[in-house]
């Protein structure tokens, strides 16, 4: 271990204690503050911050995160970024709802309960846990990928209390998917480690709600629609969903049967690379084609960047306050 310093973060006023040899962010994490992130790699800038004051070193990170020109004007990545000295951090994205409601990531380990094919590359991994493993609805965990020191993050589709339900893509040459093509069988031990992520659902039953997913971004929001179903939310609520093809779409029926629970509930897939009997054209190009003035409604978003930043980008168009949209912009690796 090495030294200890303390963080401040402003303009929130609350200070933490990080060793040398951990991230800012995973201090932060330990300590229960939860912190905006994403990917905890260096690739998403969800976690960039302005260093107002103290000696930093960051670890490798991609320029489309961190462009060279707001390095040295003093932005870090608080995932790659390590203390050398104390620091005072201004956080540029927060949400106070969640700063201090952090659960603490551990390390549990757990058993292959089930593989289950979805699609033609969507697989369904259910794992039982062997200890307790607490977490919000729509947060992630880190999988460790058998043999390796290597992580792969996929956020949780199931409520808390029972077993860990996953939707995950597979890849060629990916490092984790690719055991998923017949490799991880169950009775297989797996590690996972957190929680982690901020795509929490937020009290404000007045509000309407977007949820918004493409590709395996269906996980963490379909974890959200059955937390909704659970307590009988009166809320409306519309689920848009893009894939590319109708073998792309899976979950149907239960997704139907999740929306009798709800007062005012509409599921709307859209196919961006075929006609058929859905909605045709990117998810974005449906959602405005649907939703008007959005000034009073949250919106609760997951899959790739592109995705993501289009909707960040029409969701504000039509009123929706950007610190009301919550998502999670997932990367993907292809490491083998």
């Amino acid at each position: 271990m090495g030294d200890k310093h303390r963080i401040r973060f402003e303009p929130v006023g609350i200070e933490i204690e990080a060793d040398e040899d951990e991230t800012v962010l995973d201090a932060a994490f330990r300590q229960g503050v939860q912190l905006m992130h994403g990917c905890k790699e260096g690739q998403c800038s969800s976690c960039k911050s302005f260093l107002l004051d103290g000696d930093q070193q960051m670890e490798r990170y991609s320029t489309f995160a961190l462009a060279d020109y707001e390095s040295e004007e003093g932005y870090v990545l608080l995932c790659r970024a390590h203390a050398y000295g104390d620091l005072t951090v201004e956080l540029i994205n927060y949400d106070e709802e969640m700063l201090l409601s952090g659960i603490p990531p551990r390390e549990v380990g757990t058993t292959v309960a089930a593989v289950e094919p979805m699609t033609h590359d969507i697989v369904r991994l259910t794992l039982t846990p062997g200890d307790e493993l607490p977490y919000r609805t729509g947060q992630y965990v880190d999988i460790q990928v058998p043999g390796s020191g290597h992580w792969r993050s996929f956020s949780m589709a199931q409520v808390p209390g029972g077993p860990l339900e996953f939707l995950i893509k597979r890849y060629p040459g990916g490092l984790f998917s690719g055991l998923l093509d017949g490799a991880l069988r169950p009775g297989d031990a797996l590690t996972v480690k957190g929680p982690y992520g901020t795509c929490v659902l937020r009290d404000a039953p007045d509000r309407e709600l977007i949820l918004l997913a493409g590709g395996a971004g269906m996980a963490p929001i379909l974890a959200q629609l059955r937390g909704l179903a659970a307590t009988r939310s009166g809320r409306r609520t519309r689920f848009y969903y893009g894939a590319r093809t109708a073998r792309d779409l899976f979950l149907l029926d239960e997704i139907a049967e999740l929306g009798t629970r709800l007062a005012d509930f509409a599921f709307v897939p859209a196919l961006s690379e075929e006609a058929g009997p859905y909605e045709q054209g990117l998810i974005t190009e449906i959602v405005d084609r649907h939703e008007g003035d959005l000034s009073n409604a949250d919106a609760y978003l997951c899959g790739p960047p592109p995705m993501c930043d289009a909707a960040l980008e029409l969701l504000t168009a039509k009123g929706m306050p950007e610190e009301r949209i919550f998502l999670d912009r997932f990367t993907t690796s292809t490491d083998t």
